[in-house]
């Protein structure tokens, strides 16, 4: 399957796209063993290391850099403050967190990944950040901490790739400090919109690929609510959005991962798949690319009161 092209100069000739035709309906000849979400055992992949990389691919696109400085402002860290990354992955924003701590502060970062976690090393070496920085394999559903040890807990992006949030948010709470912070920030995948001449086609796969992929494709709508049920004070919440115009590498890589699986699932054909993929290239061509995604930060905190029940 070819790759979507992102060259200005194309023009779209003989590109074009069949709204209603049928040819997006599930090939029936095909039987497909669906995967789980590949975040969820990171290191049994074939290619952890694509996935790996396709997170810090993520964390340069401006938007996304956007999103998290957004967020963290949100938080409301400060100097010297220690700070949990749940699901940290290659540390992203554990690094961002640790320059805002500042060379008091101590940033831990958890992963259920080993090579997740090696290349977080690695990176975190070659930023020479200023706060101490510790690095664990462990699993977000049952931290290796004792309770109240952190003046914020953080999972940014993890809540959609947990089977039970409503556990990754108890143990959240428990380790963090009376007074202290817990965010979570995701995105909900039933805001995605992304022009296409083919809207029901669109609809077709990019539905169909989050449906078989995670068990609450709609994560981030729930956030709020998790945070109020586990008992936090002072709940609040800050909507952001990815926005793209350009078509950005993440994007790219982003829809052409959609196009594979929706020919894995039995969504559609690769003939489909690509013609699909054609349908971007074109408006690309023609500067009406365009894609959002909401993601939905919320912050509480553990009150006093709270902690001594």
């Amino acid at each position: 399957m070819r790759s979507i092209s992102a060259a200005r100069n194309v023009r779209g000739g003989g590109l074009r796209s069949r709204v209603g035709d049928g040819r997006h309906a599930p090939a029936k000849s095909r039987t497909v063993s669906l995967p789980p979400d590949p975040y969820r055992d990171l290191d049994a992949r074939a290619d952890p290391d694509k996935l790996i990389q396709s997170l810090e691919l993520r964390a340069r696109t401006p938007s996304h850099a956007r999103l998290r400085r957004r967020f963290l402002d949100f938080v409301g860290l400060q100097a010297g403050d220690r700070v949990l990354d749940v699901g940290c992955g290659t540390g992203v924003v554990l690094r961002d967190v640790a320059a805002r701590v500042g060379r008091s502060g101590h940033v831990v970062g958890i992963d259920p990944s080993r090579r997740a976690i090696a290349f977080a090393r690695a990176l975190a070496r070659a930023h020479r950040l200023p706060a101490r920085v510790t690095l664990r394999v462990g699993d977000g559903l049952a931290l290796p901490f004792g309770a109240g040890r952190f003046d914020a807990v953080l999972a940014v992006t993890v809540a959609l790739h947990v089977a039970d949030p409503e556990a990754l948010v108890r143990e959240m709470v428990r380790v963090v400090k009376p007074d202290g912070r817990v965010g979570l920030q995701d995105q909900d995948f039933g805001t995605l919109a992304v022009t296409h001449p083919d809207r029901d086609l669109t609809d077709h796969i990019l539905r169909g690929v989050v449906g078989r992929m995670y068990e609450e494709p709609y994560s981030g709508r729930r956030l709020l609510a998790l945070l109020q049920d586990a008992g936090l004070a002072h709940v609040r919440l800050r909507t952001d959005v990815y926005q793209d115009m350009t078509l950005e590498p993440y994007s790219k890589g982003f829809l052409e991962r959609r196009a594979e699986l929706g020919v894995r699932f039995g969504l559609v054909d690769a003939a489909t798949a690509q013609r699909w993929l054609d349908g971007f290239t074109a408006l690309v061509a023609a500067g009406h690319f365009l894609m959002t995604l909401n993601f939905y930060g919320v912050v509480g905190v553990r009150s006093s009161r709270a902690s001594r029940r």
